[in-house]
């Protein structure tokens, strides 16, 4: 294990647990992982909103979570130009004025970026970009005017340029964040899930209708409405079908709206879950969903490895690296972006069963390809190279 013995880290993220999402399931399992390393490590944060009940994760005597006041969209999250900024506004003073770290390892949005940018600049402090995704490349996919893209561009450029270090989260990551930042370092450190939590054995929920699950966020790059579209023809062949969906998203009300129109009673949404709580849908599920919209905008969706990770199959419809991984037959299906084709794949899940031996299969798998501790164990040696470089 690489150590980082009384080194002092800090984890800047508008996110963090016990607020659920792929964020804050990754830097969850990266501050265990620096902990255990030696390093001494802080979590600086927004603090969870009132609906968010889940109960706190406990961490090393080592790692101190310190949160702040932040502005909350009507969802209850933190997205949208202001409220980034009533994040990234404070967290320029945290770390300008706080104590001083021998590495700050950085969470998307870029304007985070900026401000951890401008306080490492003035107080000399090397700092890793962790690029879970090219932001650039999701707002023109969202619509953004063009002047806005092109200056999320430049700036994530900037950002990522200025850090002594880019983590990417897959090699098409790394390839796009080394065409917006030639000068970067940029480094696959790959995409994990919690081994942990996502396993094939534990409770099932159960429903009295066979069920497909979407958990996760649904906004405008992840193009969800497409298993909506494909309801009318896969309750024609599955009367008895349901599909919930679990989470959050620009495209949440839409979605419901137009399930009750076309396809009366075949949907349930339900708010964001623990991971723990989530895992007991994927377990009873006869497949989950996942989807990006094919417009040039390649994001890997992590809800798939936690599918996996609990034995359950997959239906993808989307472009690469989604595609390429949901082809594999263990994983599940990959399709078109067409409802036809997603009803097809839909109607194929409900009607199969999975044995507990094909779940074991699965689930091992992608124990052993895509666990979070293999992803953290690259992390741990990409922060010590930088603090190496650092001197």
């Amino acid at each position: 294990m690489t150590s980082l013995t009384g080194r002092r880290i800090a984890i800047t993220s508008r996110i963090f647990a016990p607020e659920p999402g792929a964020a804050s399931l990754r830097l969850a399992a990266l501050v265990t992982a620096l902990a255990e390393s030696g390093a001494e490590v802080t979590v600086l944060t927004s603090t969870v909103p009132a609906a968010v009940d889940n109960p706190p994760l406990t961490f090393p005597e080592s790692v101190r979570v310190r949160r702040a006041p932040v502005l909350r969209d009507k969802a209850g999250y933190v997205r949208g130009y202001v409220q980034y900024l009533s994040f990234d506004i404070p967290l320029f003073f945290r770390i300008l004025c706080g104590r001083r770290f021998d590495v700050i390892v950085a969470e998307p949005p870029p304007t985070s970026g900026l401000a951890v940018w401008l306080a490492c600049t003035l107080r000399r402090t090397p700092y890793v970009y962790y690029a879970a995704d090219v932001w650039s490349e999701a707002a023109a996919v969202a619509g953004a005017p063009r002047f806005v893209t092109r200056a999320v561009a430049r700036l994530e450029s900037f950002v990522a340029s200025g850090a002594s270090a880019v983590a990417a989260v897959s090699a098409s990551v790394k390839s796009r964040m080394e065409h917006l930042a030639p000068s970067a370092r940029v480094v696959d450190v790959g995409n994990g899930y919690d081994a942990d939590v996502f396993t094939p054995t534990g409770a099932a929920h159960h429903e009295r209708r066979p069920y497909l699950l979407y958990a996760g966020t649904a906004s405008e790059v992840h193009g969800a409405m497409i298993f909506i579209d494909a309801l009318p023809a896969v309750v024609a062949a599955v009367p008895d079908a349901l599909v919930a969906f679990i989470g959050q998203g620009s495209e949440w009300q839409a979605m419901q709206e137009r399930a009750e129109l076309i396809a009366p009673g075949s949907t349930l949404f339900l708010p964001r879950m623990s991971p723990e709580d989530t895992a007991t849908w994927i377990r009873g599920a006869r497949g989950t969903l996942a989807s990006v919209l094919p417009d040039g905008y390649d994001a890997f969706p992590t809800k798939m490895l936690a599918s996996v990770g609990c034995g359950t199959p997959v239906v993808y419809a989307g472009p690469d690296p989604g595609r390429a991984f949901a082809s594999d037959p263990h994983v599940g299906r990959a399709v078109s972006f067409d409802a036809a084709d997603v009803a097809d794949a839909m109607i194929a899940a409900l009607q199969s069963a999975q044995t507990e031996a094909g779940r074991e299969r699965l689930a091992g798998w992608a124990r052993a390809q895509h666990s979070l501790e293999s992803v953290m164990m690259r992390m741990r040696q990409l922060i010590a190279s930088t603090l190496n470089r650092a001197g």
